[in-house]
């Protein structure tokens, strides 16, 4: 058995198990091998899984106007804060965000599995830090197209989920699904490394706190609830500090006339030079204020239908 604490984009952390099917060293290591292993884990976390994509789609859909203020100021339009069109492009992010749990997750259990074969001798941390990265990216492949459908939805640029697919289209090909890719991995790599960092620097310093007094044999751990707390802390936090990588990515995703120079170097250094330092923490207010909402969200109705799932088994 294999544990691992997960941040969903939101920011929430769920304590999760899950048994892995044992794979074979890197080098013997064939497609179909990791398929059936990828499928394994799926099936034996299905109950997770199947919490975790329900917490994960409430959460986005309470969350989602705070979500498109966040895309507006980003892009400095007038008034951020207009009622309409607050819920454009939901049902798209919701298309993209649940499967990517999935996949993320899928992706992370085999990412670690062959590092841990591969090096014995490194310390787990490393090892489990470096999978949630590279499933990150590995999620970010299918994540990607509806995260431009969405931020150009909730731009204005398009009335509708099938004028969006259809303008894209026209305009680039399945090349302008992933229009700001790159950006979108400056951003998530980043925040992830700094998310999984705080989580395990605020919950050593609540531990500590909490455990002061007591011998070591009456030493205790954190509960669900306490685990969520530090986890919207770390993630607030991590929010904050890659804001800058996180409006760069709004840009290039919204950018239809390459006004941004299509890179991430480029956009910054336009940023800079048209706004100064200032620009790269516009919407920051909307970014970290969705994060502890979120988990609590999250957190709460993950509880809740695993409960349901439990009764009914």
């Amino acid at each position: 058995m294999t544990a691992a604490t997960t941040f969903p984009r939101g920011g929430a952390a769920a304590k999760i198990t899950a048994t892995t099917t044992a794979t074979a060293p890197s080098s013997t290591i064939s497609p179909s091998i990791i398929l059936k292993s990828f499928l394994q884990t799926i099936a034996d976390a299905r109950s997770h899984l199947a919490a975790a994509a329900a917490a994960r789609a409430v959460s986005i859909f309470g969350m989602y106007p705070v979500d498109t203020i966040k895309t507006r100021m980003q892009m400095k339009q007038g008034d951020a804060f207009r009622l309409s069109g607050l819920y454009k492009g939901c049902a798209g992010s919701l298309v993209g965000q649940v499967p990517y749990g999935v996949l993320t997750f899928g992706s992370y259990e085999i990412y670690k599995q062959a590092l841990l074969n591969k090096f014995p001798n490194t310390k787990p941390a490393f090892i489990y830090a470096l999978s949630a990265i590279l499933g990150d990216v590995t999620g970010s492949g299918w994540l990607c197209p509806s995260e431009v459908m969405k931020q150009q939805l909730q731009a204005g640029l398009y009335p509708s989920m099938s004028e969006a697919i259809k303008g894209i289209w026209s305009k680039s090909g399945i090349a302008g699904f992933y229009q700001g890719f790159t950006g979108g991995l400056a951003r998530d790599v980043p925040f992830r490394v700094a998310q999984l960092t705080m989580f395990e620097m605020t919950k050593s310093l609540y531990l500590k706190a909490k455990n002061k007094g007591r011998s070591e044999d009456d030493n205790v751990a954190l509960s669900a609830v306490e685990a969520a707390v530090c986890g919207a802390a770390a993630g607030s936090f991590s929010a904050a500090i890659t804001n800058p990588l996180d409006r760069i990515k709004t840009l290039m995703m919204t950018d239809t006339t390459n006004a941004y120079g299509g890179s991430v170097v480029a956009c910054a250094s336009k940023i800079l030079k048209e706004e100064g330092i200032g620009g790269l923490f516009a919407g920051v207010a909307p970014r970290v204020g969705y994060i502890a909402p979120s988990v609590c969200i999250f957190f709460v109705t993950y509880e809740f239908v695993q409960q349901k799932m439990q009764k009914k088994e």
